[in-house]
């Protein structure tokens, strides 16, 4: 028998199947009625033909020098010998500090290969630039304290009360309200506690300090939460900010203006000794940061809002009158760096992996909850109770605190560089990615050049990673995704909210459920090989076309989902899903050829549209339709489709 006589006898015996399943779920054919054979299917959107990347920078990294952050050396630090004062070298754009061999008789600790240097001691105050360094550009500096000024005049109560508690409290213990619903739980298994729960009113003439258990109770004497107690201390290795506090010289903002006022609750920690209590960068801002993204790290549910967290401690910072916009973002960059390089530190890498373990069986348990609906409970606030509920919210606050407003002082349209590790921040949100993928989502989402102290070689300042905790921003090439449901968390679902663009083509593989929120115009197209690929929004599916190979595409959005190319639906194995609601919800708009080989059409009614029996349902407009779904089945009713030459509608009941 020959190969084309078998091919014929195959696609007949398809047709006839096809047929059969139609009748039997009251399939119709209501004229005019597009082919119901389909010879060849159209082919997949095109391959783009290579894959993005995000090289590392040929300059010092951190992750590598991290060791050389000393704080005993702090006075011997310089951009050559200090991994923290050189992380922060684009701050030397706006300020140079004085710096000068002195005390001949002194001899510098030498670090790694580096020339040993004696800087010079400083007065701690303002005076015209010197004797502490000199402003190379006065009108970013005169706005820098002009900001603090104006939020330190304007300030609420809640807004001082709030920079209070996050000076006198241990960090660790301030930040972990970024837990929302989980935080008593994370409290009491950590055996963190605090001993600042009011403003005495005595506060304003005795300094109170917290003598509580920060971070908690860690190692062997707690044995449910000992391992993240460790883990999130030892995000602190190295991470002292007093060498570059002693290398820039920059003072705190009350130093400079008298228009600053600090809360009064806070004035009896003004530091005596201004030689020793540089305000960049802010020391509590890098801590909080540390904490906030070890803490994201094991409980990757809650990452968004506890960066947002720890970035709403930094700006706390400016509201208590104690640091400048420059120095909390100073503070941030490294607190980033440096939780990259020690979760990146071989000797850590058992204790991670320990401490994730760990925090998310207690947490479980003490949640009553299970491994599929524990992030569900973590997201299970209202505004009322968890001020970090809001997704659009936090958004907007993170990306205003990542540049307090200033506008770019320089180039805007420099490429990002990502630096070498930073793609471990996101090991455990983005567990499905590779590392060199987790590299080019911090690529795509970056902040533009430019901004004021944040282009440091590396690559830091520059980093957004609450928008890379929503997924890449630009598809460049083939942007091939493979998730595994078996492995639950995030690795079984997930949401990119990100508005993506790019040329390129996303590939989706696997068993789990990939979401799209954001308005998207990527153009490459998207293919979908297995698992499920979810339009969370009307222009998910972005400018190219939708081609379901395997697995199952659901329309989810609040609209009718727009398909800008042509959509494909394959025979069996193929799913599509459409969600219909009131206002055109989950319904498919194609404008470009639909062709259907077979598979799976699934309605369900959703947001409480009951649909009344014998009522027709438009689902997918197109400019053309070839083809037929083996199945159709529509919940709750019984359903005949209805094809016509440009669509497809269900009429409900008999």
């Amino acid at each position: 028998m020959s190969s084309h006589f078998k091919a014929s006898r195959l696609h007949l015996a398809i047709v006839a199947a096809s047929a059969l399943s139609l009748a039997a779920c009251g399939g119709g054919n209501d004229s005019p009625a597009p082919s119901q054979t389909v010879n060849t299917a159209p082919p997949p959107p095109p391959d783009p033909g290579f894959v993005d990347s995000a090289p590392v920078a040929n300059v010092p990294a951190v992750v590598d020098t991290i060791a050389t952050n000393q704080r005993g050396d702090a006075r011997f630090a310089t951009l050559d010998t200090n991994a923290g004062v050189r992380v922060l070298g684009a701050f030397l754009k706006l300020w140079q500090p004085l710096t000068e061999v002195v005390d001949a008789g002194v001899s510098a600790p030498a670090v790694g290969s580096f020339p040993a240097v004696v800087t010079s001691t400083w007065t701690g105050l303002p005076n015209d630039g010197t004797p502490n360094g000199t402003k190379l550009n006065p009108t970013v500096l005169d706005a820098n304290i002009q900001f603090a000024a104006t939020e330190t005049s304007t300030r609420t109560d809640a807004q001082a009360a709030a920079a209070y508690f996050d000076d006198r409290r241990g960090k660790g213990y301030s930040v972990t309200d970024g837990m929302g619903p989980l935080t008593s739980l994370w409290r009491t298994a950590a055996q963190q506690t605090t001993t600042i729960t009011t403003i005495p009113p005595e506060a304003t003439t005795t300094l109170f300090n917290d003598t509580g258990n920060n971070t908690g109770v860690g190692g062997s004497a707690n044995s449910q939460f000992g391992k993240v107690v460790d883990f999130i201390n030892a995000m602190g290795n190295n991470a002292s900010t007093e060498p570059a506090k002693r290398f820039y010289k920059y003072a705190r903002p009350y130093r400079w203006s008298n228009s600053v006022i600090v809360v009064p609750a806070l004035v009896p920690a003004e530091s005596p000794t201004p030689t020793t209590d540089g305000g960049f960068p802010s020391g509590h801002t890098a801590e909080a940061m540390r904490d906030a993204l070890a803490m994201a790290y094991v409980v990757p549910e809650r990452f968004q809002e506890m960066i947002s967290r720890g970035m709403e401690l930094g700006e706390n910072r400016i509201f208590a009158g104690m640091h400048s916009p420059l120095d909390v973002s100073g503070g941030r960059v490294q607190g980033e760096a440096f939780t990259a390089a020690n979760l990146s530190d071989p000797n850590n890498s058992t204790l991670k992996q320990a401490a994730f373990a760990q925090a998310h069986s207690t947490l479980i348990a003490l949640s009553a909850t299970s491994a599929s609906t524990f992030a569900a409970f973590a997201h299970s606030g209202t505004q009322a109770t968890d001020r970090f509920a809001d997704h659009a919210t936090n958004k907007a606050n993170y990306l205003r605190r990542l540049t307090f407003g200033f506008g770019p002082i320089g180039d805007t349209t420099v490429p990002a560089v990502v630096p070498k590790g930073a793609e471990v921040l996101l090991e455990t949100r983005l567990p499905y990615l590779s590392a060199d993928q987790r590299r080019v989502v911090l690529k795509t989402t970056a902040l533009p050049s430019g901004f004021p102290a944040l282009d440091d070689a590396e690559g830091w300042g520059r980093l957004n990673l609450f928008a890379a905790a929503d997924g890449y921003g630009v598809f460049n090439g083939n942007v091939s995704v493979t998730m595994d449901a078996s492995q639950g968390g995030f690795n079984a679902a997930d949401t990119w909210s990100n508005d993506i663009s790019g040329a390129g083509k996303l590939t989706l593989q696997g068993t789990g459920t990939l979401r799209l929120a954001g308005m998207n115009v990527y153009a490459g197209g998207s293919q979908v090989m297995g698992g499920t690929l979810e339009a969370d929004s009307v222009q998910a599916f972005g400018k190219g076309d939708v081609y379901l190979s395997s697995g199952t595409v659901v329309s989810h959005a609040p609209g009718r989902v727009s398909i800008a190319g042509a959509y494909t639906q394959l025979a069996a194995g193929t799913t599509l899903e459409l969600d219909v609601g009131p206002n055109d919800q989950g319904k498919l708009a194609v404008t470009g050829a639909t062709t259907i080989l077979g598979g799976t059409l699934h309605v369900k009614f959703v947001n409480g549209f009951t649909p009344q029996n014998g009522t027709t349902l438009d689902l997918i407009d197109s400019s053309s339709l070839r083809g037929r779904f083996s199945t159709v089945t529509v919940d709750g009713f019984k359903a005949t489709p209805v094809y016509s030459a440009a669509g497809v509608q269900v009429r409900l009941g008999s």
